[in-house]
């Protein structure tokens, strides 16, 4: 289907413009959310009689999302979530979470401003993207992690999971023995004294080169 776009659309085009996209696209997101127009005469001429009027309104929206980016400097929300021990999360983190956590930090915004292509499933620092005016959009750092510490590691650049991961080794107090005297194959006896050790080791050497 061929459409007039009302206003800029990401990878399609800008206000004016007539493209071609598929018709449950332009049915079911361009149209309803007035976004597009079918391409046709009689659109083409409402769209050029009303163009300045458009363009004039876009501009202001404009103007006034530029306001709001302001606010939304080096902007983070922290959100606090029951995980594996392997980082994965109970469920998930969605969009509506995301709003739920900016609102209450006094930013206001849709759920059609929030992109996510799909939801947060494990532990960890994210860049989600927030289209507050088809020209205009901001990054906010959504910081998921399973209490307020790990939160507070995760925003230092501290990978929690790889140092839950060493704290868990270095507590399970597994070393791996090692004796440079021992013949290949032998077990390491630990009641054995280290000289005796390597004395029986010299012996076996010589046994078998005899």
């Amino acid at each position: 289907m061929d459409v007039i776009l009302l206003e800029r659309v990401e990878k399609l085009g800008a206000i004016g413009d007539v493209v071609k996209v598929k018709d449950g696209y332009a049915r079911n997101f361009l149209l309803p959310n007035k976004k597009a127009l079918r391409s046709n005469e009689a659109n083409r001429k409402v769209f050029e009689s009303n163009r300045a009027r458009i363009e004039a309104d876009n501009a202001a929206k404009r103007a006034d999302a530029e306001k709001d980016a302001g606010s939304f400097k080096d902007a983070s929300i922290t959100l606090i979530r029951q995980s594996s021990n392997a980082g994965q999360l109970y469920g998930s983190v969605a969009v509506r979470d995301i709003i739920d956590a900016l609102e209450a930090d006094g930013h206001k915004v849709s759920r059609s401003q929030v992109v996510l292509d799909k939801p947060i499933k494990s532990i960890g620092l994210y860049d989600v993207k927030v289209a507050l005016h088809p020209e205009v959009s901001v990054m906010v750092k959504v910081n998921v992690a399973r209490s307020p510490e790990e939160a507070e590691m995760q925003a230092e650049g501290v990978d929690v999971m790889a140092a839950m991961f060493e704290e868990s080794r270095d507590e399970s107090g597994f070393v791996e023995k090692y004796d440079a005297n021992a013949e290949p194959g032998t077990i390491l006896d630990e009641d054995e004294p280290r000289a005796e050790r390597a004395e029986n080791a010299v012996d076996a050497a010589e046994a078998r080169d005899a």
